[in-house]
């Protein structure tokens, strides 16, 4: 008999922006804990390959392109490792900084379960399970696996991850700005400290105005508003929305991050905030919300 064949499969999964949430986080089933909220989905990611290479001892290896330790999809890949031998690789490519508010640690669970599930059939639901609890205990965030299920505009009417919470999606047309200006936030900080809870309690009626659908021009006001009380951001970002909002644009913190996603209002907004961005040296990009959420995709990558 031969060899048996090296398995490869990829998975994609959007990064993402909270503008208003609350976190939900009493349920017994931690797979109905999370956040209540809204944001949108963005088109750049994470990507993962998964490589199952049969034989010798039970191995894991975690690489990717930032360097830097990352203990939530490493727990991910573990618990769906369902091998007793051989090596699982799994490299992961980020389009989007991490820790500034982009979803990053999210998007990389989930697309490491996504393609380790493919690997070994393990069911969607159950790789997607796995990646909330790792995101969830692992201190990245609140409903972020939820959130980037779908494209565009996502509102988060019950927390935790499907079928437990629900998270509805709209179209979202429009392209915006997202940039940061100064170092990450950790979320940990922010979601273990009693006196920003809150302030996040207090403003967190700007969501519950929302309802399911709301315009884009609504979801950028109340992420203006949910700012602005929270109190977040840092005299520099502060400084960087005050500057886009005078220029024409919505603009609100990327929450957690020194970061922001902005809406121009009209063209000429759109012109005479991308100028003022480059003069002032700020790292932005522009960016269309996601047209899908996280998927498995065809080829091997690298």
């Amino acid at each position: 008999m031969g060899k048996p064949a090296e398995r490869f499969a990829r998975a994609v999964a959007p990064g993402h922006v909270t503008g208003v949430f609350e976190p939900r986080s009493t349920s017994r089933d931690p797979r109905a804990r999370g956040s209540v909220g809204a944001g949108i989905v963005l088109e750049l990611g994470v990507r993962a390959t998964a490589r199952y290479r049969p034989g010798g001892p039970r191995r894991l290896r975690l690489s990717s392109d930032v360097g830097v330790p990352l203990p939530i999809s490493e727990e991910t890949a573990r618990r769906l490792f369902f091998a007793d031998e051989g090596t699982l690789s799994v490299h992961l490519a980020h389009e989007l900084p991490i820790g500034q508010g982009f979803g990053t640690s999210a998007a990389g669970a989930t697309a490491t379960a996504l393609s380790v599930a493919s690997l070994f059939r393990i069911p969607r639901r159950r790789a997607l399970e796995v990646a909330h609890l790792a995101d969830l205990f692992g201190g990245g965030g609140l409903g972020g696996v939820a959130a980037i299920l779908g494209g565009g505009l996502e509102v988060r009417r019950r927390p935790g991850i499907p079928p437990f919470g629900s998270v509805v999606h709209s179209a979202f047309r429009s392209p915006i700005f997202v940039g940061f200006v100064t170092g990450p936030i950790p979320s940990p900080s922010v979601l273990t400290n009693d006196s920003i809870l809150r302030r996040i309690r207090a403003a967190h009626s700007a969501w519950a105005l929302l309802g399911d659908r709301p315009s884009p021009e609504a979801l950028f006001g109340a992420s203006e508003r949910f700012t602005d009380r929270v109190g977040l951001s840092s005299p520099r970002l502060r400084a960087t929305l005050a500057g886009l909002r005078r220029r024409g644009a919505w603009a609100a913190q990327a929450m957690f991050g020194g970061s922001f996603f902005a809406l121009p209002r009209n063209r000429a907004a759109r012109t005479a905030i991308a100028d003022w961005l480059e003069s002032q040296r700020v790292r932005a990009v522009e960016l269309h919300a996601a047209r899908h959420g996280a998927r498995c995709v065809r080829g091997r990558g690298s």
